[in-house]
C-alpha cells in the first residue's frame, strides 16, 4: 500500500548564492497534523518563481522516501531528510518507472493527478549542496513528479494512497523525463505523450516542438559554413544620412548559400565582431547588410571601407524570419530596424504573393527614412501591398490603431526596445493574437535567470574584475565583447562580465543555455546528458578549445 510518508511545506525566502541572492521555495519543513490541499498549493506553501514552479499543473511536488534513501547512500550523506528535495508530499510505494502521466490518487480527503516530472532546477542542488543534482535526478531516472488537484481536502501524513485511474498509454515518470532530457528518444512514445491530456502544456510543447525537429540550428534555406569566411565588398551605396549598405560575395567567386529573409550575417571587422541583418532579396549570389552608423566598427565601414575590401562573414542565422502561409503580413519597423523586413517585402514580392502585406515604418525624418523608393517599387507588385510611413514614434502608436489592422495577420517587429515594446501593446489593443507577433532585437538578448533577484542596476558586459585569463580568446558577439578564458565554464566566464546569460539547471540537461557558435569548438565539464546540435553549445558545462565566437 502507498503512503504519504510526509507533508512538507515552506514559503519562499530569500537566500545567499554565489555573491547573487536567489528568492526560493526549495525549503520545505515537514508538518504536524491535517493541511488543507487547495487548487494551486498547501496551505502553508509558496513558489519563489512561478515561471517554472507552483501554477495549477504544478501544485504538490511529490518525492519518494525510496530516492530519498537512495541518495543519501548514493551521497554517503545521513543528513537528507523529508523536505530536503522540495517535494511537498514525501511518498512511499510509488516509484518514478511505475506512476504514469494522467494517473490519480485519492490522498485523504483530496484527489490529485500526475502532470509532469520535476523541473530539472539548480535550487535542489543549491539546497543539498550538490551542484549537479539535477543532472543526477535525470541520469538515475528518479526526478519525483508534481500533482494537479482535482478535488481539494485535507491531507495528513500517514495517508494511505489509492490510484483511482490510470492515465492512458501508460507513459511512466521516468520515461517521459528521459524523452525530454536524454538521447535516443522514442518517436512512437512521444507521440503518446503529446495524446495524455494531462501532461502539462509546457511538457507539451517541448515534445511538439522534438516532433517537429525544434531545436536544430536556425540557419539559411541552404546548408551555410563553419565560422568565418572571406567576403568580397563589391558595392557601397548610401540609403540615408545614417544608414549604408555593403553588398557583398564571396572571395571565390562562388555563389553564396540562400539565407531566410529576416535572418542576419555576423561579420568581424579587424578583430571586432558584429551582426547585421540581410536587406536584399536572395537571388542573385550576394548579400547585402545596411549599417547604421553608431559605433566604432559601424563608423569603420562608412568611412574607411573601400570597394574590393574583404572581410569575414559568418553564415546567416537567426529565428526572426518570414514564415511561409497566407495569412496578411504585417511588416513594422523603426529606424535601421527596416532591414530585415525589407529581406522579407523582396521575398514576398519577389514570389509575387497574393497576401494582404502591410508596410509600416517609422522614421525619424523624411532624410533618415531609409529604402523609401525601394519598399514602394516592391510594393508596387504586390497585388494587395499597402504603406503607411510615421515620422516619429508617438505618431505610429497613435496612428496603428485607426488603420484597421486584419487581426488575422503575422506582425514582423523590428527596431528599439521601446518602440517594440509599444507595438506589441497597440496590435494586441488592436485584436491580434500575441503569439502571432514576431519581434528581433539586435544587441544581448534578455536574460534568464530563474530565481534571481533583479540587481539594482543593470551593467553593462565587461572585461572580468581580477586577474585576466590565460586560455582561448572567448568573442560574446551580440555583446562586442573579447576576453581571455580562465578555468571555469563559458556560463561562469559570460557571468563575470555581466552578459546577458539564459540558463535554469546549470549541468548541462535543460538546454536553457544553448548558445550558437559562430567560430571554435568547445569541450564539455561535465560532459552533458545530450549533447546540443552541431553549431552549437551548452554554456553552463561548456569550456573553449580554441578561439571562440558566441552568438550571445
Amino acid at each position: 500500500m502507498a503512503t504519504l510518508v510526509s507533508v512538507n511545506v515552506g514559503m519562499p525566502r530569500d537566500v545567499g548564492w554565489h555573491g547573487k541572492t536567489v528568492h526560493t521555495g526549495i525549503y520545505k519543513s515537514p508538518v504536524d497534523g491535517p493541511v488543507m490541499a487547495r487548487r494551486l498549493n498547501l496551505d502553508g506553501d509558496g513558489q519563489g518563481d512561478l515561471g517554472g514552479h507552483g501554477g495549477e499543473q504544478r501544485a504538490v511536488l511529490a518525492y519518494q522516501l525510496e530516492s530519498i534513501e537512495y541518495w543519501r547512500r548514493e551521497l554517503g550523506r545521513d543528513d537528507i531528510g523529508h523536505g530536503h528535495f522540495g517535494e511537498n508530499f514525501t511518498v512511499s510505494g510509488l516509484p518514478d518507472d511505475e506512476v504514469c502521466i494522467g494517473d490519480r490518487y485519492r490522498i485523504g480527503e483530496a484527489e490529485f493527478e500526475v502532470t509532469q516530472p520535476r523541473v530539472t532546477c539548480y535550487r535542489v542542488g543549491m539546497r543539498l549542496g550538490v551542484p549537479s543534482m539535477p543532472s543526477l535526478l535525470v541520469a538515475h531516472h528518479r526526478p519525483g513528479f508534481y500533482l494537479r488537484v482535482i478535488a481539494e481536502g485535507m491531507v495528513r501524513a500517514g495517508d494511505s494512497i489509492e490510484r483511482t485511474r490510470r492515465g492512458p498509454h501508460a507513459l511512466s515518470v521516468a520515461e517521459t523525463d528521459a524523452l525530454l532530457y536524454l538521447p535516443d528518444r522514442s518517436f512512437p512514445r512521444l507521440r503518446d505523450a503529446i495524446d495524455i491530456p494531462a501532461l502539462s502544456p509546457g511538457w507539451q510543447q517541448s515534445f511538439r516542438e522534438l516532433l517537429d525537429g525544434g531545436g536544430a540550428p536556425a540557419v539559411g534555406v541552404e546548408p551555410g559554413w563553419a565560422g568565418f569566411r572571406p567576403l568580397r565588398v563589391v558595392a557601397l551605396t548610401p540609403e540615408s544620412s545614417a544608414i549604408l549598405s555593403v553588398r557583398l560575395e564571396s572571395a571565390d567567386g562562388s555563389r553564396l548559400p540562400v539565407p531566410r529573409p529576416g535572418q542576419y550575417v555576423t561579420v568581424r571587422v579587424d578583430g571586432a565582431v558584429r551582426s547585421y541583418s540581410l536587406s536584399s532579396g536572395a537571388d542573385d549570389g550576394t548579400y547585402r547588410i545596411s549599417v547604421k552608423r553608431d559605433g566604432k566598427v559601424s563608423t569603420y565601414l562608412h568611412t574607411s571601407l573601400q570597394v574590393g575590401a574583404v572581410i569575414e562573414a559568418a553564415a546567416p542565422r537567426g529565428e526572426f524570419v518570414l514564415i511561409e502561409g497566407s495569412s496578411p503580413v504585417l511588416l513594422i519597423s523603426a529606424g535601421v530596424g527596416v532591414t530585415p523586413v525589407l529581406a522579407m517585402l523582396h521575398q514576398l514580392a519577389a514570389s509575387g504573393s497574393s497576401r494582404e502585406v502591410w508596410w509600416l515604418q517609422t522614421a525619424h525624418d523624411a532624410a533618415t527614412q531609409a529604402f523609401a523608393d525601394e519598399a514602394r517599387q516592391l510594393l508596387r507588385a504586390l497585388p494587395h501591398g499597402r504603406e503607411h510611413v510615421f515620422f516619429g514614434r508617438a505618431q505610429t502608436v497613435a496612428g496603428i490603431g485607426a488603420l484597421g489592422l486584419p487581426v488575422s495577420a503575422d506582425a514582423y517587429i523590428c527596431g528599439p526596445q521601446g518602440f517594440m515594446d509599444d507595438m506589441r501593446a497597440a496590435l494586441t489593443g488592436a485584436g491580434l493574437d500575441p503569439g502571432r507577433l514576431h519581434t528581433e532585437l539586435f544587441g544581448a538578448r534578455s536574460a534568464i535567470n530563474p530565481g534571481l533577484t533583479a540587481p539594482a542596476a543593470v551593467v553593462a558586459p565587461h572585461q572580468p574584475v581580477g586577474a585576466a585569463g590565460t586560455g582561448p580568446r572567448v568573442t560574446f558577439a551580440r555583446s562586442g565583447l573579447t576576453v581571455p578564458s580562465g578555468d571555469g565554464s563559458l556560463l561562469e566566464l559570460a557571468e563575470a562580465c555581466d552578459v546577458p546569460t539564459r540558463w535554469s539547471c546549470r549541468t548541462g540537461v535543460c538546454h536553457t543555455c544553448v548558445t550558437p557558435v559562430l567560430s571554435g569548438d568547445v569541450s564539455y565539464e561535465p560532459e552533458p546528458l545530450e549533447r546540443p546540435a552541431a553549431g552549437e553549445a551548452l554554456l553552463c558545462c561548456a569550456r573553449p578549445v580554441d578561439d571562440l565566437v558566441l552568438d550571445i
